[in-house]
């Protein structure tokens, strides 16, 4: 079938087949609701005139991944019968659907004509009953009488309606879809000294749903809502392009909607087919920081890397204090030249006056050397470990390392170099100081008893 993709095919359509054309209709208010799950709500209202009674129309532009089973339609009167056609025009179809019936094929050279047997490889019986075999037919155009019955160039909701009045009315058409979808994207700058950070927030609108959604009312739902699984097929995905721009100014107003947000752009937008959109969420300036080194030891945790974080609370007090939506946070930094790239990190849905804490990277001048130097085994049921934990800080600065050491069920630490203090049931944590250029040893010592021992 490669051959079929580089032909171009002639169609002459009979005056009948304009029945099948959907009516045009003069649109309404158009509101998209998307959320971050791969789904849209789109709420269509289109000014229809309809008589008393019986009537049919057609709407055709639909997404093409819609749910045709969450069609719901609003109006003066009642639905009698609701259809969603959707096997578009194309080669290969137009041809499957030609078979036993006469095309012509042409090229410079010649024209061929013949009943069409096959369209892997194209086969036709020619007039004298013989048939004629082209593997390769690149340099054909293939010509046919009409366009199968059946076929339509866009999907097409159908409904057949009665309505109670004649006359102009509201009609408004909604539906879920799948392709729509949007993210966060966060920005942050750390300022000289790691102590406050500028955090914008942009929105990224997906859309592969098959369809522009033109001068629309855009609302963004943020939180996981519950859905039930079901098999869809896999649609064609096409790359969408990517472009920015957005006024200074909040363009989103927030509000709490049940168990979620809803964050609702202050103007129209025209959301393309195929197309990345972004838009300004907000631009927020002297966020008060802490920058914290992070060893986890104990369990799988053991290794020598110590994790750089950066932790702020989403308060008002600290310029915040508004629902943050899930997205990646990419965290810059100036290094008195230019601003580099330091690192990046998840933000999950997060309520105001939460912190938030963003994994920047591994510190790389702080060594962990994370040892066990003794074992005894005070009995069957009871036993002691001795742990060494030393950090080395090759930095030119003072720091502070937070050991969160995981130790399990049914411990005690029976002396340490240093206090701690108790995060859980099963992990505590240990606060080290450490000079510039020097080290600094942790010790501890634990006793675990079996649950029977008591």
């Amino acid at each position: 079938m490669k051959s079929l993709r580089v032909m171009t095919i002639i169609i002459t359509l009979f005056t009948s087949i304009i029945i099948l054309s959907a009516q045009e209709y003069e649109r309404g208010p158009l509101n998209v609701t998307v959320y971050n799950s791969d789904l849209g709500v789109i709420k269509d209202v289109r000014k229809i005139d309809l008589k008393k009674g019986i009537s049919n129309i057609k709407i055709t532009d639909v997404a093409e991944r819609i749910d045709p089973t969450s069609v719901h339609i609003k109006f003066k009167g009642t639905v009698i019968e609701q259809n969603y056609q959707y096997d578009l025009v194309s080669l290969t179809k137009i041809l499957e659907k030609y078979i036993d019936n006469d095309i012509t094929l042409m090229s410079d050279k010649n024209i061929i004509k013949g009943k069409l047997l096959s369209t892997g490889n194209i086969v036709l019986r020619k007039e004298d009953g013989s048939l004629l075999m082209l593997p390769k037919i690149d340099d054909y155009q293939i010509a046919v009488g009409a366009l199968p019955e059946g076929l339509i160039t866009k999907p097409t909701l159908v409904w057949t309606l009665e309505s109670d009045v004649s006359g102009k009315q509201d009609v408004e058409i909604t539906y879920q879809t799948s392709g729509l979808n949007w993210h966060t994207e966060y920005v942050a700058l750390l300022n000289d000294n790691d102590t406050k950070m500028d955090l914008k927030a942009w929105v990224s609108i997906n859309n592969n749903t098959g369809a522009t959604y033109k001068d629309a009312h855009l609302k963004l739902v943020a939180g996981d809502i519950n859905r039930v699984q079901r098999y869809i097929p896999e649609a064609v995905m096409t790359k969408a392009d990517s472009y920015g721009g957005a006024e200074r100014e909040e363009q989103f107003k927030e509000k709490s909607f049940f168990e979620y947000h809803i964050y609702n752009l202050q103007r129209p937008t025209t959301i393309a087919d195929n197309e990345t959109k972004q838009i300004s969420l907000f631009d927020v300036n002297d966020i008060k920081v802490t920058k914290k080194y992070i060893y986890r030891s104990g369990n799988y945790y053991n290794n020598s890397k110590v994790a750089v974080m950066v932790e702020f609370e989403n308060k008002k007090e600290n310029n915040l204090g508004i629902p943050m939506p899930q997205g990646k946070a990419r965290l810059y930094k100036s290094d008195g030249e230019s601003v580099e790239f330091i690192g990046e990190d998840m933000i999950d849905h997060t309520p105001k006056d939460e912190k938030i804490k963003l994994k920047v990277g591994d510190a790389f001048d702080i060594v962990v050397e994370d040892v066990e130097k003794d074992y005894k085994s005070i009995s069957d049921k009871i036993h002691e470990h001795l742990y060494e934990i030393k950090i080395k800080n090759r930095k030119t600065e003072n720091i502070v390392v937070e050991v969160e050491r995981y130790l399990g069920y049914n411990w005690e630490i029976l002396e340490s170099s240093l206090d701690y203090e108790k995060k859980d049931a099963q992990n505590i944590i240990f606060k080290v100081p450490v000079e510039k250029e020097k080290e600094k040893v942790l010790t501890f010592k634990i006793r675990y008893k079996d649950r029977t021992s008591d």
